[in-house]
């Protein structure tokens, strides 16, 4: 089918009316990468005022929704055309998937009338989505489109929240006319009986396409995300357990921020609780840059010794070593949206199914304060301060060994002394960037973007885009390790295009070096995890960014203070780093 016409039309189209439900819901931002079958999204958001910004890959497109979904607390929306590009967002998709993060891919395909005919582009989009999304459907009359859209926000933000596919054919965004010209041309001139026929069906099939009703598919009653969904323990029974505990610990996992616009309150609850505090993944920052109730390291020695163990939003998998780390004898509590991660590998004596944020806030608005802060917890925090404070000592020294190049420890340290207070941090990569999670504290609530439980590498430039995008003026550093910056460095041509100044970190130590480590003592060959000290500061300059070069110690308090007065002045930055192998994190290889 040509899309060619006369001149550009003013008429009303399927865009128009995606993008307007999506402006109700507060949606701010469109990120895509171009396609003939979805541009009538990308023109409707831009008249609704959604600001569209296009990638250079499929996968980053989604990661930059799935970045904004978790920052803002409002669904996250990225739209790619038909065929390659749905499939080349799949691994984003489930990456939100995963990371229970809210979100709304629109997928374009061929036209209704040509769907399994050879056009181009078409394939079975649904059955390939349907397994990583909450739901996945065809929309297939241009009245149906609001509907569709008002529920899948819905189904992407309620419950445990994830993401849906949209698939939107062609002919159900461009303007009526428009079609009706397209179709009018691939029937011109026939004659016979049956061109006729063809005729009269089509014209049958446009009138149901633009104006059925829509009352088959119209939206479901709205669930609260923030609802209690059910609740098999109770906020009176984890009181009276806090109440006689000794060595209380609360680890808070990413799901208790998902959908929060104002994670304040939160933080607030958390603070009164007064209890030892171990934030993971998109809860680091909750408390700021320091609390006297949080704490980084020794977070298994914790768990081995506590009495009363709190989890709220933070399944029992291999990052909590699937729940047998914790102390058999103690008192276990579960809070979490998920029927399922309430109650895999490790069974809790009490599970509340509910949103974790809620859970917190409940709690310690039912905790007297004369509960709050005990006397017999003060040896208990007395230990874990030593621990902490022996580890950020073995740290220390650990970043003053001398090597060819700059110490990663180093490099970090000195990152977490010139950050911003408003410092927004994206990680992407393994060694170098388990390294900076070590020594980098995030300065806010929402203020750290990792990719969750999947561990998927490519996420920096995509959520690096999101992030700055959703939170103008403020510092982004993207922490990258030389192997991952690989798949997303070609987001430098659009953080320029969209004037957006992040700071950009690659630890370069020429080697995938998580695998390497553990590969070339068990195995005895580094085979496949070798790369080359790249230029990757060269990369970005090519695309229209600044590139520093550090190789040296006494380059890097200098050059990052340069990178800071760049970034500020409105360009994207990237820092090249020549860093040692280091033995700070042998044996730590998952999988």
């Amino acid at each position: 089918m040509s899309l060619s016409q006369n001149g550009p039309t003013t008429e009303r189209h399927g865009g128009n009316f995606i993008a307007e439900v999506l402006a109700r819901h507060g949606v701010r931002h469109l990120f895509v990468l171009c396609g003939g079958h979805i541009s009538p999204i990308l023109t409707g958001c831009e008249q609704a005022g959604i600001k569209v910004l296009d990638t250079r890959d499929e996968a980053s497109a989604v990661f930059a929704a799935e970045a904004a979904a978790r920052l803002t607390g409002v669904v996250g929306v990225a739209a790619v055309t038909a065929g390659p590009g749905v499939t080349n967002s799949l691994t984003a998709i489930k990456n939100a998937q995963m990371a229970q993060t809210p979100l709304i891919l629109f997928g374009g395909a061929t036209a209704t009338l040509l769907k399994g005919r050879g056009s181009l582009q078409d394939i079975d989009q649904l059955s390939v989505l349907k397994p990583m999304t909450k739901w996945a459907v065809t929309v297939k009359t241009v009245p149906s489109l609001a509907g569709i859209v008002e529920r899948a926000i819905d189904i992407a933000t309620s419950g445990v929240p994830g993401p849906v596919f949209i698939e939107v054919p062609v002919d159900l965004l461009y303007p009526e006319s428009v079609v009706r010209q397209w179709h009018a041309k691939e029937l011109a001139g026939g004659d016979s009986v049956t061109e006729k026929a063809m005729g009269m069906y089509v014209q049958a099939h446009l009138y149901r396409q633009f104006n059925a009703p829509a009352l088959a598919q119209l939206p479901r009653p709205h669930v609260p995300s923030m609802a209690r969904l059910q609740q098999t323990g109770s906020i009176t029974g984890v009181v009276a357990a806090l109440a006689t505990a000794k060595k209380p610990v609360l680890v808070i996992g990413s799901q208790a921020l998902v959908n929060t616009k104002n994670a304040a309150p939160l933080a607030r609850a958390v603070q009164a609780l007064g209890i030892p505090v171990f934030l993971g993944g998109g809860a680091r920052g909750l408390l700021g840059r320091s609390s006297a109730t949080q704490f980084r390291h020794a977070r298994g020695a914790a768990l081995k010794e506590a009495d009363v163990v709190i989890v709220a939003g933070f399944p029992f998998d291999f990052r909590m070593g699937y729940g047998r780390g914790i102390n058999r004898k103690a008192v276990l509590i579960a809070a979490n949206l998920s029927a399922s991660e309430l109650k895999k590998n490790r069974k809790p004596d009490m599970t509340l199914q509910m949103h974790a944020g809620q859970f917190l806030i409940e709690l310690a608005e039912a905790t007297p304060a004369s509960a709050r802060d005990q006397p017999e917890w003060s040896p208990w925090f007395k230990t874990l301060r030593e621990r902490e404070a022996a580890r950020d000592r073995e740290i220390a020294e650990q970043a003053k060994v001398v090597g060819p190049y700059v110490n990663p420890l180093d490099i970090c340290l000195t990152i977490e002394s010139l950050m911003a207070d408003d410092a927004i941090l994206v990680v992407d990569g393994g060694d170098f960037v388990a390294t900076a999670a070590y020594t980098l504290r995030p300065r806010a609530p929402l203020s750290w973007l990792d990719p969750g439980v999947f561990g998927t590498l490519g996420v920096g430039g995509g959520y690096t885009l999101g992030a700055a995008a959703s939170a103008p003026g403020r510092e982004i550093w993207l922490i990258w390790g030389d192997g991952s910056s690989g798949y997303s460095l070609a987001e430098f041509d659009s953080f320029v295009r969209h004037g957006l100044a992040p700071i950009a970190i690659i630890g370069n130590d020429a080697s995938w070096a998580q695998i390497a480590r553990d590969q070339v003592e068990i195995l005895g060959t580094s085979l496949g995890t070798d790369l080359v000290r790249t230029n990757y500061h060269k990369v970005a300059e090519g695309y229209g960014g600044v590139g520093l070069f550090i190789e040296s110690p006494a380059q890097v308090k200098i050059v990052l203070a340069q990178a800071k007065k760049v970034a500020a002045s409105g360009k994207p930055v990237c820092v090249n780093v020549l860093i040692n192998a280091t033995e700070f994190r042998k044996g730590s290889i998952s999988i």
